[in-house]
């Protein structure tokens, strides 16, 4: 019997083997153990003993005469071979006690069955009855064992899963000793091996230099007072590279209330440390901006109700673009680690649909869990674009061309009560831009139009070329403006100025996310321009989406109605290769084995790019390496750059929901963009296996 995986104790059906074969030895124990409330079973021989012999048994009753001269081999291992929480209780019928000096026999049966009782014949009912309930006591007692080791083997399996999903690396330090125990991902954090030393002393060896007196006064604090430690400080790894380290730990107290040990978790923060760095000198370019403009105001206009305000604007500009630039750090970071649970939820149900086709209810729930995770990468996606890190396609895009496109699109969007009328300028140059977010950004400003409008109206598309000579609030240059304009209600200098902030919205509860402006504007900034709104209440409002033109005549406008090359149908019929799937996530990398498997894929699975570059140097062959970018110590691009110099003309997938790769770091492979499906994780690799790998073992 089991209950969610755990085994529990076989109460309602004791069993007992009996093993009496001669005379009426059997009927007699049989009686006599069912009156214990346990089940008989009796065997013939020796090799039905062994047979019958399960975890399920609660005990076993044998005659001393049938074991005498039997080879008790087979039945000794078998009591060997028992779980650690198993020994399974033996009541032996004798002629002459159990005793060695009466009986040398039994003391051979003791050593060969462990856990033996003797009972000397002829005996009372009454003591055979209660040396079984002994037995049966005893074996319950094991099973409730079996309970407690189940579980502390699921719980340990539970919080090893959640360290190795938060990226945490344990240690435990003696504290009489100091002797350091760290695990294989603590060691990493500090970049040191799996099976590399790494002791008290090696702790503080790898810590910056200008920490460690910080960090061992705290340590020595929490010791001495057993309270908790946590700490922040820079490390140095073996190869002299700087990173952040995060460093907590509590007080491990014996019974009698003595501490014995500090028992912790340390995890990388270099990225979030660098981000806040940037964070840091953005402000810092800000606040030099307002002081060097206030300082200009204040020598041009020193007694002018006018120099104050213009100030007073400024500051809230930076304060504005302050609380922007942190509201974008902390949502691109939480839709990045939601779009890889995302990942692994629309994988494993895209599986499962294939295998409950005949179940029409199962197929149902299935169907609504996809909608309802795609709602959510779709939220996803709005706000790594309001964060401006989605993955872009940029190429020059002939707006006029795009624009006309959507026209009937629009039409139908805005219904039958509102016009839309397009003015576009001729001989526009192409603009540097995403022609499907374009085409997105374009559709959210005319819906947003067309719900400003009461009673109808008209909203009016407009396309020029502004040459920007002075720097201002966009760099000099030519750009490319895209107009939406309505006669619809407006919005007063309060609404205007929260318009573009992500969640706000002035709709109906349900009837928008409050992400549009948000995504359009976080779009705009990722493309090198900008987005203006300019709005009065009754004057209605309008939105300009300014995007750099291409420069140079090669630059070859792209066309907006561009189609994704898709897969064939039969995926199942596309060639089987040999692939190398490289994740560290361990949620990710499941779901994504199991959909290359199911695709007829040969895969073999790495967790790091330590691990996926032993692979490839012990000489194994691969079709293709799909590997993930943002992996602790060694990035995926860093581990394709390696794999390139071990294997050229090896094809590589780099999966990523991030929009750049930092400076160096692009060797012009594909991006596979998360979240993805089984059938555009088909198509990409059909496109990286037909195409010729870009860049040598340098990158260029």
């Amino acid at each position: 019997m089991v209950t969610a995986g755990v085994p529990t104790i076989p109460d309602r059906q004791a069993i007992a083997l009996i093993f009496a074969p001669a005379g009426r030895d059997a009927q007699i124990a049989g009686s006599l153990v069912a009156e214990a409330g346990v089940t008989a079973r009796p065997v013939r021989d020796l090799p039905a003993l062994l047979a019958g012999l399960s975890e399920d048994i609660s005990f076993a009753v044998i005659t001393e005469e049938t074991l005498r001269n039997a080879d008790l081999k087979d039945l000794a291992g078998w009591i060997t071979r028992q779980p650690s929480w198993s020994d399974l209780p033996f009541i032996v019928l004798t002629q002459r006690g159990g005793g060695p000096e009466r009986n040398p026999a039994a003391a051979r049966l003791s050593e060969v069955l462990g856990n033996v009782s003797f009972l000397e014949r002829p005996f009372h009912a009454t003591s055979f009855i209660s040396l079984a309930r002994s037995a049966l006591r005893g074996r319950r007692r094991q099973y409730q064992a079996r309970l407690q080791i189940a579980a502390l083997d699921d719980g340990e399996r539970r919080l090893q899963t959640a360290l190795q999903a938060g990226h945490l690396g344990t240690w435990e330090l003696d504290n009489a000793t100091r002797v350091l125990t760290t695990s294989a991902t603590c060691k990493a954090i500090f970049g040191r091996s799996v099976d590399a030393d790494f002791s008290y002393r090696d702790l503080f060896a790898a810590i910056h230099r200008n920490e460690r007196r910080r960090v061992w006064k705290a340590l020595g604090r929490a010791i001495g007072t057993g309270s908790d430690f946590a700490v922040e400080c820079r490390t140095v790894w073996p190869d002299g590279s700087e990173h952040w380290s995060e460093i907590r730990a509590q007080a491990y107290r014996e019974r009698n209330g003595r501490q014995v040990r500090m028992i912790g978790v340390a995890a990388d923060v270099t990225e979030r440390k660098l981000a806040e760095a940037s964070q840091r000198q953005i402000n810092e370019m800000l606040e030099e901006r307002v002081a060097r403009r206030t300082a200009e105001l204040e020598a041009a206009h020193a007694d002018t109700m006018a120099e104050i305000a213009q100030r007073q604007r400024a500051e809230e500009q930076l304060r504005q673009a302050q609380k922007m630039e942190a509201i974008g750090q902390l949502t691109g970071g939480v839709a990045h680690d939601f779009n890889n649970l995302l990942m692994a939820v629309l994988g494993n149900l895209e599986l499962l649909q294939k295998h409950v086709d005949q179940d029409a209810r199962a197929l149902r729930l299935i169907d609504g869990a996809v909608q309802g995770a795609r709602r959510g990468a779709s939220l996803t996606q709005r706000l790594l674009a309001f964060a401006r890190r989605q993955d872009l396609r940029v190429a020059p895009v002939d707006m006029g061309r795009l624009v006309t496109g959507m026209e009937d699109l629009l039409r139908r969007s805005v219904g039958g009560g509102v016009t839309v009328e397009t003015e576009l300028a001729e001989g526009l140059p192409p603009a540097l831009a995403d022609a499907n977010q374009v085409e997105l950004a374009l559709l959210n400003l005319v819906v947003n139009a067309r719900d400003a409008i009461t009673g109808g109206g008209t909203i009016r598309i407009g396309l020029r070329q502004v040459d920007v000579v002075r720097g201002g609030d966009i760099a000099e240059g030519r750009y490319v403006v895209l107009t939406v304009s309505d006669n619809g209600q407006g919005m007063d200098e309060a609404t205007l100025e929260r318009a573009i902030d992500p969640f706000f919205s002035t709709k109906e509860l349900g009837k928008g996310t409050g992400l549009g402006l948000s995504m359009i504007h976080g779009l705009a900034i990722q493309l090198e321009g900008m987005l203006k709104l300019q709005s009065a209440v009754g004057q209605g409002t309008t939105a300009e989406l300014w995007i750099p033109a291409a420069v140079g005549a090669a630059d070859r406008p792209e066309a907006a109605d561009r189609v994704e090359t898709a897969a064939p149908d039969g995926m199942a019929d596309a060639p089987v290769r040999r692939i190398l799937m490289v994740d560290d996530d361990v949620l990710i990398a499941m779901s994504s084995v199991d959909m290359l498997e199911d695709l007829g894929h040969e895969v073999v699975e790495a967790n790091s790019g330590e691990q996926a570059l032993k692979i490839l140097e012990s000489g194994e062959k691969f079709d293709l390496i799909i590997t993930d970018y943002s992996m602790p110590r060694m990035t995926g691009a860093e581990l394709a750059r390696e794999a390139r110099r071990l294997r050229p003309d090896i094809p590589i997938l780099l999966a990523t929901g991030y929009a750049e790769l930092p400076a160096g770091m692009d060797l012009g492979i594909p991006r596979l963009s998360k979240p993805y499906s089984q059938q555009q994780l088909a198509t990409e690799i059909a496109r990286a296996i037909a195409a010729e790998p870009v860049g040598g073992p340098s990158g260029a």
